[in-house]
C-alpha cells in the first residue's frame, strides 16, 4: 500500500506536493569511473558505506553526465543540457572571462524560493569570477577550490600526483603577462600559465592549496558538510558536496595514503567512501533519514587509470563509458531499497526533480531534464523523462540514444589490438545497448530504418541547439570584462602573482 505521503507526491509528475518538504544532499565525484565503486562492480577498491547506501537505495544504472567537467556541472545545475547554457569547447580554466550566466536559474536558487538554507561545499568549476561563484548563484555559502585541482602551479603540486619529485623552480612571469600569452580565449589561464589554486569561502581567498593541503581535501569539504547538516537540522536544507577527488593529481589523505590494494587511486575512492559515510551517520545520528534525499555521482567517466567495465570509452568521449557515471539515490522510507533502474536519468534531471518533491515552480524559461521522482520512489511503470537523448561533446553532436538504440554519429571508433593502430573507424554506428552496453557490435547495417529515423532526429537539432556550432537555442554565457586570477595574498605568491 502507498503511504499517505507517497500517494501525494503520485498525483503529478510536474508539481509534486509534500507535506514535509525533504533535505537535499548531492554528492558529487570528480573522474570516477563506472566500475570504481563496490556497487557497480568493484573488486579492486572496498567501499562499505556506498555498498550499504546501494543496498538501502536504488542505482541508477543508467545515468548520464557529460564527457567532461564543467558542462555536467551546468547540467545539474540548471536542468539543461550543457550546450544550452555553457556553450564552451571544453571547460573552464582561472581567471576566464566566461562562465554560467548569472541570469540562469540554479537548482539552489529554485530551492532558495522554498525557503531552503544551500551550501555549496568542493569543486565548482562554472567561472571563478566574483559574479560566477556560488554564492552569486544561489547558494548562501561556498567553501571550496572553483576549478579543478590540476589547474595551479607545478610548484605546489597542483601538475603532479602525491610523491612525485616538485620541480625547483619559482613562478616569474606576472599573471598579466601570463593571460596575454593565452590570446582571445575566454575560457582562462591554462597549463603553466595558471596561478597557484585557491581555496575560497564565499568569495574570499583564504589560502592557497600547497601538497599538505591538498591532502587535507577531502576531510576538510567532509568536516564543513558535517557542520552545515548540523547548523541546518530544523529547516530544510539544500547540500551541494562535490569532490575535488579523484581528479588528477591524486591526493589521498595522509590516513588513507597506501592502503587500498589500487594504488593512489583506489586510496582516494576509498577516502571518498569514508567521506560518504560521514555524512550518511551525521544524517542518520540527527534522524533526519526519512527526509533526506541523497544523491551520490560523478561528473564523467573515469579516466584510463579507472575501471569503466562493462562500458567502452573513457572521460572525454561521447562512448557510454565517457558519460554514464555510477549513481546511487538514497531516502529510507521513500526510495525503495536493495533496488535499481535501467531507465535513462540524467544530470539535467536533478533541478526539476528536487522542485517536483516540494513543490517549487520551474524556472520561466526552457529546460531539458524531467521529473524522477516517479522512478526514484518506485511507481510501478515509471519510466524516463526521456524519450530521446543527445550526446554533446563540446559544440558537436555526436550521439543520439531512443529507447536501447544509440546511433553513434562521430567520435572514437573501436580500439585497435594491443600496439597496433587502431582501424579508421566509420560512422555512423549503430549499437543496441541492451545487449551490448559495451558497444562492441556496429550493427548498423541491419537495421538501415533504426539508422535512418534516429539520423532524422539527430538533424533536428539543428533548429534547436545546432549539431556542430552554436544553435539558436543556445543561451548567452555569462561574460566579465578584465577577469583577474584568485590570488591568496601571502608574500611568495602576491610577489610572482602582482
Amino acid at each position: 500500500m502507498i503511504k499517505p505521503l507517497l500517494a501525494l507526491l503520485f498525483l503529478s509528475t510536474a508539481v509534486i506536493a509534500v507535506e514535509q518538504p525533504p533535505n537535499f544532499i548531492v554528492i558529487n565525484i570528480d573522474d570516477l569511473g563506472y566500475a570504481d565503486i563496490g556497487p557497480f562492480g568493484s573488486t579492486l577498491n572496498r567501499t562499505p558505506n556506498l555498498d550499504r547506501m546501494a543496498a538501502e537505495g536504488m542505482k541508477l544504472t543508467c545515468h548520464y553526465a557529460a564527457p567532461v567537467c564543467s558542462p555536467s556541472r551546468s547540467a545539474l545545475m540548471t536542468g539543461c543540457y550543457p550546450k544550452r547554457v555553457l556553450p564552451i569547447p571544453g571547460v573552464l580554466f582561472p581567471a576566464g572571462a566566461v562562465g554560467l550566466n548569472p541570469k540562469e536559474t540554479t537548482v539552489a536558487e529554485v530551492l532558495k524560493e522554498k525557503g531552503y538554507s544551500t551550501a555549496c561545499v568542493g569543486k565548482w568549476h562554472l567561472g571563478d569570477q566574483p559574479e560566477f561563484l556560488p554564492t552569486s548563484q544561489g547558494f548562501d555559502h561556498y567553501l571550496g577550490i572553483p576549478y579543478s585541482n590540476d589547474m595551479g602551479t607545478a610548484a605546489e603540486g597542483s601538475k603532479s600526483d602525491l610523491g612525485e619529485r616538485l620541480p625547483n623552480r619559482p613562478a616569474t612571469a606576472s599573471a598579466a603577462a601570463l593571460k596575454a600569452s593565452q590570446g582571445d580565449d575566454e575560457t582562462g589561464l591554462k597549463g603553466n600559465a595558471q596561478p597557484p589554486l585557491p581555496l575560497v569561502e564565499d568569495g574570499k581567498v583564504i589560502s592557497g592549496v600547497p601538497q599538505d593541503t591538498h591532502q587535507q581535501l577531502v576531510e576538510i569539504y567532509t568536516k564543513r558538510a558535517l557542520k552545515f547538516i548540523e547548523e541546518k537540522k530544523d529547516k530544510p536544507f539544500f547540500l551541494y558536496l562535490p569532490h575535488n577527488a579523484v581528479h588528477f593529481p591524486l591526493y589521498p589523505g595522509k590516513a588513507f595514503h597506501g592502503k587500498s590494494k589500487n594504488g593512489l587511486l583506489g586510496d582516494w575512492v576509498e577516502e571518498v567512501d569514508w567521506s560518504v559515510g560521514q555524512v550518511l551517520d551525521a544524517v542518520r545520528r540527527l534522524k533526519l533519514e526519512h527526509k533526506t534525499l541523497v544523491i551520490f555521482t560523478s561528473d564523467n567517466g573515469g579516466t584510463q587509470r579507472s575501471v569503466n567495465a562493462p562500458l567502452r570509452g573513457h572521460k572525454g568521449s561521447t562512448l557510454e563509458g565517457g558519460m554514464r557515471v555510477p549513481t546511487i539515490a538514497w531516502w529510507p522510507g521513500h526510495v525503495p531499497a536493495g533496488t535499481n533502474t535501467e531507465e535513462i536519468t540524467s544530470m539535467m534531471d536533478i533541478l526539476p526533480t528536487f522542485a517536483a518533491l516540494n513543490g517549487a515552480a520551474l524556472p520561466n524559461h526552457k529546460i531539458d531534464g524531467g521529473d524522477l521522482s516517479p522512478i526514484l520512489l518506485g511507481k510501478a511503470g515509471a519510466k524516463s523523462p526521456h524519450d530521446v537523448f543527445y550526446y554533446f561533446r563540446g559544440f558537436t553532436l555526436e550521439a543520439i540514444r531512443q529507447g536501447a538504440w544509440k546511433l553513434q554519429l562521430t567520435g572514437s571508433g573501436k580500439p585497435g589490438a594491443k600496439g597496433k593502430k587502431a582501424p579508421v573507424a566509420k560512422f555512423p554506428q549503430l549499437f543496441d545497448l541492451k545487449v551490448d552496453i559495451g558497444e562492441a557490435n556496429d550493427v548498423s547495417s541491419q537495421h538501415a530504418e533504426v539508422v535512418e529515423r534516429l539520423q532524422k532526429l539527430a538533424q533536428s537539432m539543428d533548429t534547436d541547439l545546432g549539431t556542430k556550432e552554436v544553435g539558436p537555442g543556445c543561451r548567452e554565457l555569462g561574460r566579465v570584462k578584465n577577469p583577474e586570477p584568485l590570488i591568496h595574498h601571502d608574500g611568495s605568491i602576491r610577489e610572482a602573482f602582482r
